[in-house]
């Protein structure tokens, strides 16, 4: 039952059009199902004819009976790959992308206590709302129907085999169970390993994302290198469970050569259908055929578990959310992440209506719990918080806190613009509410001055925003809902004392009917409050105006007072002595000033270093990315290289094992229109022996293949994740300005376009092997046995490569198309978990789900429009395949009856070129994989290759002896470079102390 609800929970966000568009698909994957077995059905007695040897006039009217009812199949199978493909699709963009909005919904209702206890939450988001959203959307659009698809053709091969010759089909029937075994047993190993690699990875993925977060910080005290360092310690856990699960889908895979064996037994059994029971050799082949296909078919069906598995997983930790119920108890407050550290143990505070309370007290002494609490971000453990004299927990939350307006001490804005932060306060208001908050909290001036105005963007986190700029926008924000009760948090901190003067006029009007209270520690903000409120080792100590309070000469507020006027009168002093000294005295002895370096020729350095250089900064907007390398990918995986090799031969062994299988197959359907008993028991035998010494090989060849494959897959990927990261840190901060590099944007390019790339090398790589090897075995054959056949047969191939081909294009458009609207959402998602607080401040949460809905909308339409033409080339690839294979029994039956060629040859070119289209067209179905892989390539030597303008460890930067100090701007001309317009320093030239 729970591996039934995890199931369901991949369906979950299924709506009434998308359970119609299921079923559609489910008619076309079932329809598709069919197809093959039928087609077996009447080579079977195509076979017969041929086999039968009997050319008169009715040998080809009998041929070109069948060949027609295989082109009425063939134009049958267009609609029903159409069908298929194009509603599987549509269901899993749609589901998926109202998976992600209904996710972040759900994370967005949580309270700020679940994001104190998940300190891994950020990254926990974004890996959800990306890889978990992709995996569930790859599985709905192409892993459920492939496996509806070959569960049909099973159970169809079996109904064809009971219709042609139910005797051998029921000898074969037990074999399934042969077949299930391997792949139950994967799956299930499947299930944990994925979970576990998820949860290894998730521990790397956090130290990525605080980090870039950070970066500024990291710079600072140059922690690049240790953050590396550690980053690839996490990474090694999910190398190992990597290569445990390339052993797995060997094993797994591998045991799907007992078709082999099978084969082998089955081909003996026939024989002795056809000595003594009467059958017919095209009947046998059929029937052996179908059995064969239909366990294939169960074995490519299970081979999808491991989506399914990461599916299930994915599943899971979507709908893993916190209900959000809260227990009240009574007077008593501690940090859930702190339990054994208590806040407040007897807090009581009574402010009453309208007044202005400012909260003093030293760092850490609970001011800004305070304001928590008020809020609602926690619940007390005991106590009760009142407004009105009802308790808050009472009060429904969100109409709660739209009666408040916050601005904190550090400002958080959204990389949106302006004029969208401001409306964070209130979502319908109008564009003069909008301008009237701006001017009230002295925003006004600078905004007008940007070119955009107020369509300015601030950036991620507001970035392209001055400190005192993005105070005084919060401000505004906080001031447009006009709310019952104001709470500041330093929220003047940050401004310059003339705007600091402005802005606090500002707020005094804005508090004037409401209840204020406010954090400050600067004397001047803090006298003019009705009420001053000492807060000491989490208890309010004193209480009363400025003046009232100055009277205890010996109370905590008048030291507070003293401590403060100590420190600016120090703070004058040190001024004076930096500016006639020259120097600064914090600087420790041994760095002296060195006049080899001078603020002039450091000037002329950096102009160097910034204007000479060749290399450029970010792609630009209008380029197409640079075409990936594959080459240099492999180059990249130079260290395995022995397992790299071991890996492509074990693969190209594995390859040509099909083509040899199809030849002795071929010779076997000739021994069964032979005349001689003796010689059809003789020939059978060796032929026998032939097939179980191909499947134990395969089995083998299997497992060293899989392995060696994972092992190069699993440490590209961490060289990969390990390059990029090293590269971005060494980035401008600029750099990470930009919108598409948003922290969540390049968390999940480290986590998704690593592993895509680990799927090229891993599983595609040693697919493309196999299907060369085979391919090329299968044309030379074919060219010694019948070189015409063979020559027409060839001919065909290309055109079916060519609809794989024009597929893989379009697949890797609508790619992108579906990537860009994954970004959008993943960055969205960053923002909204790591501004948590303000967003749960200003009741945003509807407003940040209204931009997801809005910014997916293009890339829906592109995506629906491009899915049409997609499918519809997809469709005539496949009946093109069925197609070619009607041409080549048409022209055989035409070499057989001019006496061109023998029955014998044309058996034989017959199944090494089924085996060889149907390598081709399995090939083909890596098309999806091949395009969202190249693009990875692409998107990680982009990282990997571009040149930072401010090179960290330049090996021609100037590495002064000593220095004393002195910093000097001379010159100075500064615009941030996503607003080169916007002139920040002009000429600036003054010393800095």
């Amino acid at each position: 039952m729970k591996t039934w609800a995890s199931i369901k929970s991949i369906f979950m966000h299924a709506d009434g059009v998308d359970w119609m568009l299921m079923g559609l698909g489910l008619i076309g994957a079932v329809g598709e199902g069919f197809i093959t077995p039928i087609i077996f059905f009447i080579t079977g007695l195509l076979l017969n004819d041929i086999g039968g040897s009997f050319i008169d006039g009715t040998f080809m009217t009998a041929i070109s009976e069948k060949i027609v009812a295989m082109l009425y199949v063939a134009s049958a199978s267009w609609v029903i790959c159409f069908l298929e493909g194009y509603c599987w699709t549509r269901t899993g963009e749609r589901q998926a992308a109202r998976m992600r909005e209904r996710y972040l919904k759900a994370v967005l209702r949580q309270d700020v206590a679940y994001f104190d206890l998940n300190i891994t939450s950020t990254s926990d988001v974004i890996a959800t709302v990306s890889s978990d959203s992709l995996v569930i959307q790859d599985v709905l659009g192409e892993k459920l129907p492939n496996f509806l698809m070959n569960a049909t053709a099973f159970v169809a091969s079996y109904v064809v085999g009971f219709i042609m010759l139910w005797r051998l089909t029921l000898v074969g029937f037990p074999f399934i169970v042969l077949l299930l075994i391997p792949g139950l047993l994967y799956g299930r190993s499947l299930i944990g390993l994925s979970r576990k690699i998820r949860e290894e990875y998730n521990e790397a993925g956090s130290i990525a994302e605080q980090a870039i977060s950070l970066v500024r910080t990291v710079y600072a005290f140059g922690s690049e290198t240790k953050l590396i360092a550690k980053f690839s310690v996490a990474l090694q856990g999910s190398v190992k469970l990597g290569l445990r699960q390339g052993i797995v889908k060997g094993i797994s895979l591998g045991s799907n050569s007992i078709n082999y064996a099978i084969w082998g037994f089955m081909t003996w059994y026939g024989s002795r259908m056809v000595m003594y029971h009467g059958a017919k050799g095209g009947t046998i082949f059929a029937v052996i055929i179908c059995i064969t296909f239909g366990g294939a078919s169960l074995g490519r069906g299970l081979s999808n578990l491991k989506c399914f598995s990461e599916a299930v997983v994915a599943g899971e930790r979507i709908t893993k959310n916190i209900k959000g119920e809260v227990h009240f108890n009574h007077v008593k407050f501690m940090y859930p992440s702190r339990p054994e550290t208590p806040i407040f143990d007897d807090l009581c505070l009574r402010i009453p209506s309208g007044k202005t309370v400012a909260l003093v007290g030293g760092s850490g002494s609970g001011k800004s719990t305070m304001i928590s609490l008020l809020q609602r971000f926690y619940d007390p453990v005991a106590g009760e918080v009142l407004i009105d004299e009802v308790p808050i927990n009472k009060l429904q939350v969100k109409w709660l806190r739209s009666q408040m307006g916050l601005v904190s001490q550090e400002p958080v804005l959204f990389a949106t613009s302006i004029n969208e932060n401001i409306l964070f306060g209130k979502e319908d208001a109008s564009m003069d509410e909008v301008v009237e908050a701006a001017k009230a909290s002295n925003a006004h001036t600078f905004i007008s001055q940007f070119p955009q105005g107020y369509k300015t963007q601030v950036g991620e986190r507001g970035v392209q925003m001055s400190g005192g700029q993005k105070q005084r926008i919060a401000i505004a924000r906080a001031i447009i809902k006009s709310p019952k009760i104001l709470l500041l948090d330093e929220a003047t901190s940050a401004l310059d004392s003339e705007s600091e003067r402005i802005v606090q006029e500002a707020l005094d009007k804005a508090s004037l009917g409401r209840t204020t209270i406010f954090i400050a520690h600067r004397l001047s903000t803090i006298r003019n409050a009705d009420i001053i409120c000492v807060v000491h080792n989490g208890r309010i100590v004193e209480t009363g105006s400025h003046e009232e309070l100055m009277e205890n000469l010996d109370g905590h507020y008048t030291s507070l007072v003293r401590l403060q006027q100590m420190e600016n009168e120090e703070s004058d002093v040190n001024i004076s002595v930096r500016v006639q000294g020259g120097q600064l005295s914090i600087l420790s002895k041994d760095l002296k000033y060195t006049p080899k370096l001078s603020i002039d020729s450091g000037s002329n350095l950096l102009t160097k270093s910034s204007t000479d250089s060749n290399t450029p900064g970010l792609i630009p907007k209008d380029k197409k990315p640079p075409v990936p390398s594959f080459k240099r990918l492999m180059a990249m995986n130079r260290p395995e290289w022995k397992h790299a090799l071991s890996g492509c031969s074990s693969a190209a062994l594995y390859g040509a094992v099909q083509p040899i299988k199809s030849y002795i197959t071929g010779s076997m359907v000739s021994v069964y229109f032979l005349t001689s008993h003796d010689e059809i028991r003789e020939k059978t035998r060796i032929y026998v022996l032939a097939f179980v010494g191909l499947a134990l090989f395969l089995f083998l060849i299997s497992i060293v293949q899989h392995y060696c494959f994972a092992y190069m897959g699993e440490y590209l990927t961490k060289r990969i994740r390990e390059n990029m990261l090293t590269k971005i840190l060494t980035f401008e901060v600029n750099w990470f300005d930009e919108d598409e590099n948003s922290n969540g944007a390049v968390c999940s390019t480290l986590a998704k376009e690593a592993n895509l790339v680990r799927s090229l090398i891993g599983e595609r790589l040693s697919l493309l092997v196999q299907t060369i090897s085979g391919v090329a075995i299968a044309c030379t054959l074919g060219l010694v046995i019948a070189w015409r056949l063979a020559i027409v047969m060839i001919a065909m191939q290309p055109v079916v490569v060519a609809c794989f081909y024009i597929q893989r294009i379009l697949l890797k458009s609508m790619s992108k198309k579906a990537i860009k609207a994954q970004d959008v959402t993943r960055k969205l998602a960053a923002e909204a978990v790591s501004n948590i607080r303000t967003i749960i401040a200003f009741s945003s949460q509807e407003r940040i789900l209204k931009l997801l809905e809005r910014v997916q909308e293009g890339p829906r339409r592109e995506s629906v429009r491009q899915s049409w033409l997609a499918w519809i080339v997809l469709g005539t690839s496949r009946s093109l395949l069925s197609c070619t294979t009607v041409l080549n029994y048409w022209y055989g039956g035409r070499l057989i009856a001019d006496g061109k060629i023998v029955a014998k040859e044309f058996f034989e070119m017959f199944m090494i070129f089924v085996s060889t289209g149907r390598a081709i067209a399995d090939a083909g179905t890596m098309t999806t994989d091949l395009a969202k892989g190249s693009d990875a390539v692409a998107s990680v030597f982009a990282v990997l290759d571009r040149c930072t303008t401010i090179e960290p460890e330049d090996p021609n930067g100037y590495l002064p002896g000593k220095i004393k100090g002195l910093i000097r701007f001379v010159n100075v001309d500064f615009a941030y470079p996503t607003r080169p317009n916007v002139v920040i320093l002009k000429k600036e030239s003054r010393p800095l102390l």
